[in-house]
């Protein structure tokens, strides 16, 4: 058990390393191993075929500059989101109901939140 963890602990460094410095399709190939390793530990038989067959794919079909391509698309539109989001907040002020205003707002926090984590992830 304790040669389980100790491995455990070593590829989950060896991953940290190898991410700060590798390429689009690595990062997708290591994160599906580290799942693929959180699955067989709790036994999760379904979730680890789905898994191993996204690391197949992964490996068989991944494309650095098509995953670059469809991030900067998937923030081109989570862009317009949050600017969506900003003409309904602008509607609400301008109508006056304090609850919508307020649930807009949230709404508009949420956008936001998620287009900084696109943001900041890098490509």
């Amino acid at each position: 058990m304790k040669s389980r963890i100790m491995l455990a602990v070593a590829l989950l460094s060896l991953t940290a390393v190898a991410q700060a410095s590798s390429s689009p399709c690595s990062e997708k190939e290591q994160s599906i191993l580290k799942e693929i390793s959180y699955a067989e530990q709790h036994g999760n038989e379904y979730r680890l075929s789905g898994l191993k067959k996204a690391l197949s794919e992964v490996r068989a079909h991944c494309n650095d500059d098509q995953v670059r391509a469809d991030h900067r698309k998937d923030i081109a539109e989570k862009r317009d989101d949050v600017a969506e989001r900003r003409a309904e907040l602008d509607e609400a002020k301008r109508k006056g109901d304090p609850e919508k205003i307020a649930k807009r707002e949230r709404k508009l926090a949420e956008e936001e939140s998620e287009l900084k984590a696109l943001e900041a992830r890098e490509y």
